[in-house]
């Protein structure tokens, strides 16, 4: 493997830190102290996005995107991961790649106007009965008078009042397994403007401020059979599409947050003096950022390792666990530890630390859990062994 940036990789670095800088880090504070992103600066800030060719930057060119290989697009995430989620993920779009799995006039209706930013979609997958056990879901499509009838609730997602349709996941059908049932599950592509989707706020969120989160109730929605996305009971494939690669994007913002925060932490390492001396100069400052500077090494090398598989069709769910659990591990060590370098200040809303601090809490939540993460590690690790 050969990280050596080309000559295109640094044009996408320098085209996306420059506007990251220039465009969305000057709105952290009133995105901070507000809770909210104003719906104007949100259309000013994505059509920016659209002018500056960074929109959709993560889908294929057939379909109108960048077409970034993926170790281009994980630089690319990392560099949007400098600024505030909300900021670089509600205004510079990055369209679900399960979208590429429509077809027909579903391209034209869904895929294609996401990717050109006229529609958003939000993916409603979680449930609260059903977290990481997708196969607990309760959320019900029953096919009847050639209809599927949709009953149920899905609950932290996703920017979904910003949203004009959702790819819902429901329970279809069950099948037999050593286990006894188990339920088979279908994608759907749903307009919020149809009957029996009600779209509700969701709750309070300490994590990513002005990223919403709201709660969706369908009740007795009733949507084609052309509604489908990919094939009938086959919802579980259509998910792993887009799980692998989404993960991989929130190891890479990690990164980008990690790296402000150590850049923050070594030059208040050398500002600060303290008993005559710079701060940095004491082994209990140093030795952390000598710590910082090797976490945040590992967590990129895997993060690109992963990418540079699923480049050369050799990537395994193992590769993309292991970089979401470093990273956002290596994450929430980092963003403590430039806090406590800090001391007082870095508890103060002056400096963005504490937005990195608690922010970096979802990420070993979301996306899979850190425990997920391990799960699907270990499994890889013991099963071709006979465990």
């Amino acid at each position: 493997m050969n990280f050596a940036q080309t000559e295109e990789q640094q044009l996408i670095i320098q085209a996306t830190r420059d506007f990251v800088r220039q465009e969305l880090v000057p709105h952290e504070r009133e995105v901070e102290d507000t809770g909210i992103l104003r719906h104007e600066l949100w259309q000013e800030l994505r059509a920016k996005a659209i002018d500056a060719g960074l929109y959709a930057a993560n889908m294929p060119a057939e379909v109108g995107g960048a077409g970034l290989d993926h170790v281009s697009w994980m630089l690319y995430e990392k560099e949007l991961g400098h600024t505030s989620y909300v900021l670089h993920y509600g205004c510079v779009g990055r369209p679900s790649n399960i979208l590429l799995a429509c077809v027909g006039e579903q391209r034209e209706r869904y895929l294609l106007p996401a990717v050109r930013g006229e529609r958003i979609e939000c993916l409603a997958m979680s449930e609260p009965s059903a977290g990481s056990d997708l196969r607990g879901m309760r959320t019900s499509a029953v096919l009847k008078g050639g209809d599927y009838i949709i009953n149920g609730t899905k609950h932290f997602i996703s920017h979904a009042d910003h949203s004009d349709f959702a790819i819902l996941f429901a329970a279809s059908g069950e099948e037999g397994s050593a286990r006894g049932p188990r339920k088979l599950m279908t994608a759907f592509l749903v307009d919020k403007d149809t009957p029996g989707f009600e779209l509700l706020p969701g709750y309070r969120n300490v994590s990513h401020r002005g990223y919403t989160n709201s709660i969706l109730n369908f009740t007795d929605c009733r949507v084609p059979q052309s509604a489908v996305l990919g094939e009938v009971h086959r919802g579980f494939d259509v998910a792993n599409t887009w799980l692998g690669a989404t993960r991989l994007q929130v190891a890479a913002t990690c990164l980008g947050r990690a790296e402000r925060a150590f850049e923050l932490a070594k030059q208040w390492a050398v500002d600060r003096e303290q008993f005559g001396q710079q701060i940095g100069k004491f082994q209990g400052v140093s030795f952390k950022l000598a710590d910082m500077a090797v976490e945040l090494r590992a967590a990129e090398l895997l993060t690109l390792e992963a990418a540079w598989k699923l480049d050369h069709n050799c990537a395994t769910d193992m590769d993309m666990a292991i970089a979401k659990l470093k990273a956002t591990e290596m994450l929430a060590m980092v963003a403590d530890e430039a806090l406590q370098i800090h001391g007082g200040m870095g508890l103060m809303t002056e400096l963005p630390l504490e937005r990195i601090w608690r922010d970096a809490r979802i990420e070993r939540i979301w996306d899979g859990t850190s425990e997920v993460q391990r799960h699907i590690i270990s499994r890889a690790l013991l099963r071709p062994l006979g465990g």
